[in-house]
């Protein structure tokens, strides 16, 4: 037996796609200590991990980060980006690092586990040395000599100039638009008498041990000099739950084109995207089902719905996914990699944190439409959605990584490559080869 200590960001983006492997690793007879904010206890709990609290550490709530953090930009985009980085991110990781020091000192961990945007995990592995894994919870963010540096949601050039352009652009975004966090995080180290990151806070996970990449190769941007830590497992794929019941119109979707329309959990501005979409849909002979989060249906504030129209505060993914025929969502990665597991092309909208990335890849990778807007009207939806489901090479890509996921089951492989790591504590390059 083996002893894992997940440490994400207690964001529900950053918590659901590593549960699946938790779980997994609590099935083979391995220990799983979780620490999270109370928000996430009895997730954590229902997989079998054993809840660890915060003390410490910054009490974040992703539905009141605007009223938590006043200065932060509502504008979406660099500007909300790199203050969240530096306000958020940056500032989480001292204080969750002294709660994780001290739980690993009452009882020891054989690896540490974050996601790819958490730096405790990463400050723990230099003071104490211990095993450090991430998973992806969304894009690599990690420079490359091949891409535009994270965050500026530019297409790959692999060409002498389009790498002298990503090496130009790298420079520059570290030094100007995360050169403040860069330095603050710098700042945090030397007060803790940590080593030099010696990298952009962007770069960070380039040490992990081993970084699982809830993803296939075919929806990233090819990389020469993809780190070897990074392993791409497909996508971890939640259950449904099992006191759920189908809801009385779960028939319908078998007899007609279905557009699942998602802003993900937290986002309660329908006004992003739920209301001009289920306007843009109502009259395109598709049944639109919308789901709302952490709001009930009722707050859309369009009543009555059109008849085309079903909405539900939550629907289990893994239930609904495979009778639906396209995500139109501004919500995460983890949504959109689901869909594709399911063979299921998306429109991704959106302009804020890392969604224009986001949307970027399903572009790329032929899977779908992006839209970069922070409020889509109703004609960009409306010919988004034609364009997909008119067009079956979007499909067809969808089909191609629903067959490369199907030979991988995610959760299976990542607690794998887990155990590897705890036996031997060595990098994944040499564990997983």
């Amino acid at each position: 037996m083996s002893r894992f200590l997940f440490a994400p960001m207690p964001f529900t983006g950053h918590v659901n796609p590593g549960l699946p492997i938790a779980r997994e690793l609590v099935a083979r007879g391995h220990d799983v200590r979780w620490y999270s904010t109370p928000r996430f206890r009895r997730a954590i709990e229902d997989i079998g991990a054993r809840y660890v609290p915060f003390y410490y550490a910054m009490p974040l709530d992703e539905e009141r980060l605007d009223e938590m953090f006043l200065r932060r930009p509502k504008s979406g985009g660099i500007a909300q980006l790199r203050w969240d980085i530096k306000n958020i991110f940056v500032d989480f990781w001292p204080g969750a690092l002294r709660d994780l020091a001290n739980e690993i000192e009452r009882e020891p961990a054989d690896v540490v586990v974050g996601d790819s945007a958490a730096a405790a995990p990463e400050a723990l592995h230099a003071r104490y040395d211990i095993a450090w894994a991430v998973y992806g919870i969304s894009v690599l963010t990690m420079s490359s000599r091949d891409t535009a540096p994270f965050g500026l949601a530019m297409m790959p050039d692999t060409t002498p100039m389009g790498r002298l352009r990503n090496r130009v652009l790298t420079k520059l975004v570290d030094r100007v638009i995360f050169g403040a966090a860069n330095k603050h995080n710098a700042t945090l180290r030397r007060r803790l008498n940590l080593p030099p990151l010696g990298k952009s806070i962007m770069d960070f996970t380039r040490d992990a041990d081993l970084y699982l990449q809830g993803s296939v190769a075919a929806f990233e941007y090819p990389r020469t000099d993809m780190p070897a830590n990074v392993q791409f497992i497909g996508a971890p794929m939640p259950q449904v739950p099992e006191n759920w019941t189908p809801p009385v119109w779960w028939s319908e979707l078998d007899r007609h084109r279905v557009v699942l329309v998602t802003q993900g959990t937290i986002n309660n501005d329908y006004d992003q995207l739920i209301r001009p979409a289920i306007r843009a849909l109502s009259d395109q002979g598709v049944l639109v089902i919308v789901t709302t989060g952490s709001k009930p249906p009722s707050a859309i504030g369009i009543d009555p719905l059109p008849c085309n129209v079903i909405a539900e505060r939550f629907v289990p993914y893994a239930a609904l996914m495979p009778k639906v025929d396209l995500l139109v969502t501004n919500g995460g990665y983890g949504s959109i990699q689901m869909a594709l597991a399911q063979g299921v092309p998306v429109v991704a909208i959106g302009k804020t944190e890392e969604k224009p990335e986001i949307a970027n890849r399903v572009e790329w990778s032929g899977v779908g439409v992006g839209v970069k807007a922070l409020v889509p009207t109703e004609t960009q939806i409306r010919d988004a959605v034609q364009r997909v489901l008119n067009d079956v090479t979007y499909k067809a890509r969808a089909n191609a990584m629903r067959y490369e996921m199907a030979d991988v089951d995610a959760a299976v492989r990542g607690a794998e490559l887990l155990e590897r790591l705890a036996g031997t504590e060595s990098a994944a390059c040499e564990c997983c080869a």
